[in-house]
């Protein structure tokens, strides 16, 4: 198999090392654009993740969209001929994605340093939980780690409660956009310059990048800000409001104007006008009063007949959307925001489309993940120059493994 030009980085060649989901999650993304994504994995096992989640036939659901539009190379990296396989392919690609801990690839001579010897214009894009750098650097870092450190985990939740989680791995899918963004900047700058260079992102601080004024507002205001549910402090009305039919409908109404158009769809225009909530403080201040108001008007509708009104009145709103509502709504189809993947055993797999849209180079549908190993003497052979006798004596030791 050989990748298919398109989409905005087709031409654009990365050599995927690592595993479980921060590296991964981010060659994912550069598939989703047209990259030719190879990923190299252990001969026996392979990523993790092919067995991570809810398993089907032996092989989990998620894998056939995080590994989609990737190429598998079953090498062993614990021998020596294994990883002068990798420094072969070097020289054929632009980008390198890994996730391993600091220091794995220095050991095993694999390091930016050394290859970026055998190839100058190389990129190299390091995903850790803190770092190359700094007194941490070298311990293992999981996504979970990386959001109570990045200062997120201590805003999620209920303030009676501990903090709480994302239904979701949110830091190692945050760490992987970055990883994306520092890849396509350092690409940008190769144009220029001609020379690759190192993009380094720790998960931690994919997080904390995203805590807004969180510093500021303490070292400056001395306020730190802490966990507040369903709502931000002084935003308001912007919350989950009842229905008559035992739904959840999220409007957000904060705004003067559309606050003004939500009391009008209310019936209480005179609310507007009212010290209390004439502006953005004043409702900030008078939350609650107002989230009553607010919750006593909703809960004698449908959620249908509430959703109707707020899109008549140009109020933002939208129903708290489970998986089933994900994959019924119009749209969701209307922008292809779910695509299927046909795994190897035949099953249909809805999954996530490609974001974002492009008016131009439209990328591909995807190609679910492949099997292990199932590239592995096609990528050797026209990239690395193996030849059938040297592609028998890979097998033969355990250094290169070919599905099937």
């Amino acid at each position: 198999m050989t990748a298919t030009p398109a989409g905005p980085l087709a031409g654009l060649r990365v050599l995927e090392l690592g595993s479980f989901i921060a590296g991964p999650f981010a060659g994912q993304l550069l598939g989703d654009y047209g990259a030719d994504v190879v990923k190299i994995e252990t001969t026996t096992t392979g990523d993790p993740m092919r067995r991570w989640g809810i398993n089907v036939d032996g092989e989990s659901l998620w894998w056939p969209s995080i590994a989609r539009n990737k190429r598998s190379v079953a090498l062993d990296l614990r021998q020596q001929e294994g990883r002068e396989l990798v420094r072969r392919l070097i020289t054929e690609v632009d980008v390198v994605l890994e996730n391993f801990r600091p220091g794995t690839l220095t050991g095993w001579d694999l390091d930016y340093e050394a290859l970026s010897a055998l190839n100058p214009r190389l990129i190299m894009v390091h995903v850790s939980g803190f770092g190359q750098t700094g007194p941490r650097a070298s311990e293992a870092g999981f996504g979970s780690i990386g959001e109570a450190m990045g200062g997120i985990r201590h805003t999620t939740g209920n303030p009676e409660l501990p903090p709480t989680r994302s239904g979701i791995s949110l830091g190692d899918s945050l760490a992987a956009m970055f990883a994306v963004i520092g890849t396509l900047a350092a690409v940008h700058e190769r144009h220029a310059s001609g020379r690759g260079q190192e993009v380094d992102v720790a998960i931690y601080e994919a997080v904390a990048a995203l805590m807004e004024s969180t510093m500021a507002d303490h070292a400056v205001a001395g306020v730190t800000r802490g966990r507040t549910g369903s709502v931000l402090p002084g935003v308001s009305p912007s919350n989950v409001y009842p229905t008559a039919d035992g739904a959840e409908v999220l409007i957000a109404a904060n705004a003067d104007t559309v606050f003004r158009r939500l009391c009008a769809a209310m019936g209480a225009p005179e609310l507007a006008d009212d010290p209390r909530f004439a502006d953005h403080h004043a409702r900030g201040e008078h939350m609650a009063e107002i989230d009553g108001l607010v919750a006593d008007w909703t809960r004698t509708m449908t959620a249908d007949v509430l959703l109707k009104s707020m899109e008549e009145s140009g109020v933002p709103a939208g129903r708290i959307y489970t998986a089933p509502d994900m994959l019924a709504d119009p749209q969701y189809a209307a922008r292809d925001m779910v695509v299927t993947l046909v795994n190897r055993f035949g099953a249909a797999l809805p999954a996530a489309g490609i974001v974002p849209k492009f008016s131009r180079t439209h990328p591909a549908a995807p190609v679910p993940g492949p099997e292990l190993g199932s590239h592995t003497r096609d990528v050797l052979t026209r990239l690395a120059g193996v030849d059938a006798a040297q592609w028998e004596r890979l097998q033969a030791a355990g250094v290169a493994v070919q599905a099937g």
